[in-house]
């Protein structure tokens, strides 16, 4: 039985209904740029997210970059973040004209260890951003603590919904950092029909700053302020998305579920370390993914069962060729390394039925010889 790592067909054949009147609404509107559902759309995150403004953008790199922007990030300053992360973190940093400052991972949560911020702080230091890996959050107050004064943004581009208990209080994912960012590409748990990004944060003149900045530095029309950008949500996909938020909480607790089967079936194999969630989180899986002693092996035998797989991330974002000017080497953050030759994904999306997840885990433990 062939199963993949993801399947939005399976998804969308159960909201096929609400999505398609909600695209229907915004064509027969004819209100494609910044429509209702956008500020509709924006409301709800900002509830979800337990913050007083939510501002969408086209995309989740751009939701790193306006907030990097809105903070005053400027040429030649520092931003300290993790190695081990998709391109945008860092990539983002870079596009502000900023330097990216590297500090290695927490070796069993996978995210910014908030023990070595401080040895990174500089006098041009401006910011620092953790990530939400995997679906599960970064222990953001202590990387609020560690920062020094100084913003925080939290990229929780893949765990929207996530949170966290902080001094006897559930913080959600983006509620407790300067800016919070979001992705709904496709294949997060909440995604768009294409691209989609949005940033959260308490601060009123933070949010009127980014308001501007995703429309050309603008809140009037052809009266511009500052110098923007064009990154605007597009009302299309807010719409999909304000159909598909009423669902998140559901999917997510599928997604636990299925994680809590594999955690079982994989417990007594040697060669499998499962996922560790910090007890003060609650993830919402936007991926599965163990580590493995022998992880290249592994996953070429998933492939060739027919077994979605996936290695999130192969090459720690110091080691990338692009970022050779920083003047990193192999060995200086040895756990982010290290993760990049262990992991893999396994898939963990809601619509996994008992006999799909029963065929992983059997297909796994075979390779192992259990």
């Amino acid at each position: 039985m062939a199963v993949p790592l993801l399947d939005l067909k399976a998804q969308h054949v159960t909201i096929r209904d609400q999505v398609l009147a909600a695209l229907m609404d915004v064509v027969d509107q004819q209100a494609f740029i910044l429509g209702d559902p956008v500020a509709q759309f924006e409301r709800s995150v900002a509830e979800l997210s337990q913050v007083e403004y939510a501002v969408g953008c086209a995309n989740g790199t751009d939701a790193l970059l306006l907030a990097l922007r809105a903070l005053g990030v400027q040429h030649d300053d520092e931003v300290i973040t993790t190695p081990f992360t998709f391109f945008a973190t860092a990539g983002a940093i870079h596009n502000q004209g900023a330097r990216p400052v590297f500090v290695d991972i927490e070796p069993r949560t996978f995210n910014i260890d908030p023990n070595v911020i401080g040895s990174a702080i500089t006098t041009k230091t401006a910011a620092v951003i953790a990530v939400d890996l995997f679906g599960q959050m970064a222990p953001i107050e202590h990387v609020v603590a560690a920062a020094q004064g100084h913003p925080v943004i939290e990229d929780a581009a893949q765990s929207i919904g996530a949170s966290r208990l902080i001094e006897g209080k559930q913080v959600m994912s983006g509620e407790a950092a300067s800016i919070g960012t979001y992705s709904f590409f496709p294949s997060k748990n909440l995604g768009g029909f294409g691209d989609g990004g949005m940033m959260v944060t308490q601060d009123e003149s933070l949010a009127e700053t980014l308001f501007k900045l995703r429309v050309h530095g603008s809140r009037k029309t052809y009266y511009h302020e500052i110098v923007g950008y064009n990154s605007r949500l597009d009302t299309l996909q807010a719409a999909v998305l304000r159909a598909k938020l009423p669902f998140l909480e559901g999917w997510s607790g599928a997604r636990r579920a299925n994680a809590a089967m594999y955690d079982q079936a994989f417990a007594d194999l040697a060669d499998v370390t499962t996922p560790y969630i910090d007890p003060a989180n609650t993830s919402i899986y936007n991926q599965y993914t163990v580590r493995v002693t022998r992880r290249d092996e592994l996953h070429a035998h998933l492939k060739k069962k027919g077994i979605g797989s996936a290695i999130y991330y192969p090459l720690p974002l110091h080691l990338q060729t692009c970022f050779s000017y920083l003047g990193y080497r192999e060995g200086q953050f040895p756990e982010s390394e290290r993760a990049a030759k262990e992991v893999l994904s396994l898939p963990v999306y809601p619509e996994l039925t008992v006999e799909q997840r029963d065929e992983v885990i059997a297909t796994v433990r075979g390779y192992f010889g259990r």
